[in-house]
């Protein structure tokens, strides 16, 4: 069964998400923001290894922790490459990395299933993560919205071809974005107006 923490870190309050089947004692990182301490306490006081760093796409309000809990963990740390081309000043430096992941790869990590699709719109680069019945969505798709698309990187027209791939999707999914609260795809089929126009 899938657990899920949720912690608001960095000035933008990026949702980082730390993911585990129930009984395992290793987990993944979702987009661990700006604040590294608070990722490696949370890991202490549950007895947990870090197994691997998954991030979205490389903005750096969901980067920003990356090089610490990686020297501290010796974790994987998975980026889809196409965000390699992001200015450094939208990613904090160059960009950190173990392992590259992209469209229709299946990651079998701290006991769980995820499944990663392309979603390019906010940035090149930019992922979705598909756990069980959960989207992980990044800044591709929020509560009622989307992400921005006037930074280097970003392609309003991507962003509505990627988000006609995730109402597409069967049945209906939890959705944790990279920012604000959390909501469900049959919601944003309904009430989302970039959905709506897909």
């Amino acid at each position: 069964m899938l657990k899920i923490d949720v912690k608001e870190l960095g000035i933008y309050f990026v949702n980082c998400y730390l993911i585990r089947e129930e009984q395992s004692k290793s987990c993944c990182v979702i987009d661990p923001g700006g604040n590294a301490n608070k990722v490696l306490a949370y890991l202490e006081e549950n007895g947990l290894t870090l197994e691997a760093i998954l991030l979205t796409h490389g903005h750096f309000d969901h980067v920003g922790a990356v090089k610490e809990l990686y020297e501290k963990t010796l974790c994987k740390v998975y980026l889809h490459t196409d965000d390699l081309m992001l200015p450094e000043s939208l990613s904090a430096g160059s960009l950190f990395y173990t392992h590259e992941y992209g469209e229709g790869d299946v990651l079998e990590l701290a006991g769980l299933t995820i499944r990663v699709m392309h979603t390019p719109g906010h940035t090149e680069g930019s992922v979705c993560l598909l756990v069980d019945d959960v989207i992980f969505s990044g800044d591709t798709l929020f509560c009622h919205s989307c992400g921005r698309t006037d930074l280097p990187g970003g392609d309003p027209d991507a962003i509505m071809r990627s988000l006609g791939r995730l109402k597409a999707l069967d049945g209906d999914w939890r959705v944790m974005p990279g920012h604000n609260r959390a909501t469900t795809l049959a919601m944003e089929r309904e009430y989302n107006p970039f959905m709506k126009k897909v």
